[in-house]
């Protein structure tokens, strides 16, 4: 057979496709820009990547194709499992059509027998990410029972290390790294929502793999619902990355005619963690959604007064809010119906009049008075059993039929599913939206789905229960263009693409504890760039913590994000204000940066300091976080290099307000620091400087500025 292998090129990505394996086409290259090469040589590429034959081995040796079947001779895990009662459980597609341009292609394939059709999307984008979803329709005369469809994303021989990230609330986003060995790294969510233990991304490189070096890929799932991601390696070398969504069993059943359609899964790569995060980044900025304003500093209420409304209260701290320059005042858990701790309320979404007699009109008229817009903190997908809804609609709970799930939080979870329930949901934010200028929801989401299930079928509905979340995003958005909404699920447990289509930032984790926040937010900020990243600066004890920070930690640490305060204001002194005030202005004037440039970390050879930063893309300036986590080994601690300058480019460093004046335990001056240094990127990034001499759990900005 002549082959005519495919090449898809855009973002400095290569995707080469042989059309002409068993069953479906192979992706033998996947990762460097392979240039305008010659048709001649990339089918001898294809051909090159051919297998033999060996001992104890099929006669034609399987291959890893974009859906790896039993049919075609694949003994590792199956691309798409499903059956008609039993029957038609070995699917063997035949090749029909390829469709492709410089960097798409549509690759349709048909199983006779079995009476379905699969079409596979492919599309390597402008920022280099290779997008990847297939679609199943059932052409048979009878229902066609989907057990799973998975896409597959081959590695490199090199890559024998997997990372990944788990946690717990308050602790999101942990790495974990391990040897890729034959068999299977398995990574599921089964709670209705990725889950704050789930991996933001299942990543596999080169050992030892850093941000700086060492060449990786890594695939996420945009899909706010179950998912599954894994890592394979089989015995006849071969190695993937698949990805999908994670079905219950009935959870898809296809009728004659339908068509299943897996979320997008997306796989990046790069020569170190900050270029394959650097193409998510990019993609992210080029939504036409994508926020296109500066970044409101926002003050959140909930660990300033908790449930305890009061209008007194909330408008002195609104009043110290604006004195500091936030932009944006929320309104947090406590206002609506009942609601006087989390046993109940939850469904009621009706200002209370118990506290708030003359409804939030006040509250609201004196946020706005001051020049600040007015937020407010919704769980719409939820309900207490003590609520006027649940009393009223049981029947609207997710339930497998015959008993309530196992609760979580005092609460269940409302059926989206179901159109009164949706209705429901939908009428009243609505009603809330028209009736006051709400330009911003917290919309929360503290439990996760068990037991899911619609009690007028009693059959599994997490798929169809998450659609129906984002049609009830999309058509807010319809009714309200300017609302923005913050994805916030027990802090940071549903981080993913599918929400962040519909959002316009996550709320990174409920601890807000700067040490515990610099291991979340770096590993968050491999998908999710800093200005959808909230980062609050909270009061000098952490809240889930208990541990004591000066206030440059905490705001220096919140400083790359979304900025932010948790904190009651109110018992602030006027020093520490106007000490914030400062940090909230230098926010301002950096977030042009700090929101468009690109994230860099220091891959540094002590785990005592971090250092990580913003550049920007013309690499013009950059602001960097020095943090001395612990005491180091060494005293002084030695130097630290500035990545991602220009290398042929000259730059001044110096040390950055508010941080600008050198305090600690350093016992002369700090030359650098104090006039300012000139070198090349080159140098600043391979042999560094000095570091500054700190106390554990003190940080300073610096900022490198070209000279012209």
């Amino acid at each position: 057979m002549q082959r005519r292998v495919i090449h898809l090129r855009n973002g400095g990505t290569s995707l080469v496709i042989d059309p002409t394996t068993p069953g479906l086409p192979t992706i033998v290259h996947w990762g460097h820009d392979l240039g305008d090469a010659a048709q001649a040589d990339l089918d001898g590429l294809a051909l090159a990547a051919e297998p033999q034959r060996v001992s104890g081995g099929l006669d034609v040796p399987a291959r890893l194709t974009l859906l790896p079947l039993d049919a075609a001779g694949w003994l590792g895990t199956p691309g798409l499992e499903g059956h008609r009662s039993g029957r038609v459980f070995s699917p063997s597609f035949a090749l029909s059509t390829v469709e492709h341009g410089p960097s798409t292609a549509t690759i349709t394939a048909v199983d006779d027998h079995g009476a379905l059709t699969l079409v596979v999307e492919l599309e390597v984008s402008d920022a280099g990410l290779v997008r990847q979803r297939l679609s199943l329709t059932n052409t048979g005369p009878d229902d066609y029972s989907l057990l799973a469809l998975a896409a597959t994303f081959p590695l490199p021989a090199q890559a024998t290390e997997i990372m990944d990230t788990t946690g717990r609330h308050l602790r999101e986003r942990s790495p974990q790294r391990r040897a890729l060995t034959v068999g299977t790294h398995l990574r599921e969510s089964r709670k209705g929502r990725p889950g704050a233990d789930a991996t933001l991304l299942l990543a596999a490189g080169t050992p030892g793999f850093g941000f700086e070096r060492g060449q990786v890929h890594a695939v996420h799932v945009a899909w706010s619902g179950n998912h599954r991601l894994a890592a394979e390696r089989t015995v006849t070398a071969e190695s993937a990355l698949t990805a999908g969504e994670l079905l219950a069993p009935g959870e898809v059943d296809l009728a004659p005619g339908a068509t299943y359609s897996t979320p997008w899964v997306l796989g990046s790569w790069g020569d170190g963690l900050t270029e394959l995060s650097a193409r998510f980044h990019t993609e992210l900025r080029s939504r036409p959604r994508h926020p296109q304003r500066p970044r409101p500093v926002t003050l959140n209420t909930w660990e300033a007064v908790y449930f305890d409304h009061d209008l007194a209260t909330l408008t002195a701290l609104a009043e110290r809010a604006a004195a500091v320059g936030v932009e944006r005042f929320v309104l947090d858990d406590g206002w609506f119906l009942g609601r006087r701790d989390d046993t109940a309320g939850l469904g009621d979404w009706t200002v209370d009049p118990a506290v708030w007699p003359h409804g939030l009109t006040p509250l609201v008229e004196t946020v706005t008075g001051l020049g600040m817009e007015f937020g407010l903190w919704v769980e719409p997908e939820m309900v207490n059993l003590d609520s006027d809804l649940a009393r009223a609609h049981p029947g609207w709970i997710l339930q497998p039929g015959g008993r309530l799930p196992v609760e979580g939080r005092q609460q269940h979870v409302l059926n989206l599913a179901d159109p009164d329930a949706y209705a429901h949901v939908f009428e009243s934010l609505d009603a809330l939206l028209v009736e006051h200028p709400i330009s911003y929801l917290k919309w929360d989401h503290n439990r996760e789905l068990t037991s899911a299930g619609d009690a007028r079928t009693g059959r599994a509905t997490v798929h169809e229960h998450t659609l129906a979340l984002y049609r009830l995003l999309d058509e807010l958005h319809a009714r309200h263009p300017a609302l923005e909404i913050e994805s916030c699920a027990s802090g940071g447990a549903r981080v993913d693409l599918g929400i962040l289509e519909r959002t316009d930032r996550v709320w990174t984790s409920d601890c807000i504890d700067p040490l515990e926040r610099l291991d979340n937010q770096r590993y968050t900020g491999l998908l999710v760039p800093p200005e959808l990243l909230g980062a609050h600066v909270g009061g000098p004890r952490s809240h889930s913590t208990h541990r004591t920070h000066d206030l440059d930690l905490r705001a220096g640490v919140a400083f790359f994000g979304h900025l932010g305060i948790e904190w009651d204001l109110t018992t602030v002194d006027d020093d520490q204000l106007a000490a914030l005030g400062r940090w909230v202005e230098a926010h301002k004037q950096a977030r042009d940066l700090l929101h468009t440039g690109r994230v860099v970390h220091a891959d540094l050879p002590v785990a005592t300091a971090d250092l990580r930063g913003v550049v920007a893309q013309d690499r013009s300036r950059a602001l960097y976080a020095y943090t001395q986590t612990a005491t180091s080994l060494t005293y002084p601690a030695g130097r630290v290099h500035l990545p991602g300058l220009d290398p042929d480019a000259s730059y001044r460093v110096r040390l950055a307000a508010p941080t600008a004046a050198l305090a600690g335990p350093g016992q002369s001056p700090l030359r650098w620091a104090s006039d300012g240094a000139r070198s090349t990127g080159r140098a600043l990034g391979t042999t560094g400087i000095q570091a500054p001499v700190l106390y554990p759990e003190e940080l300073v900005l610096l900022e490198a500025t070209v000279i012209g």
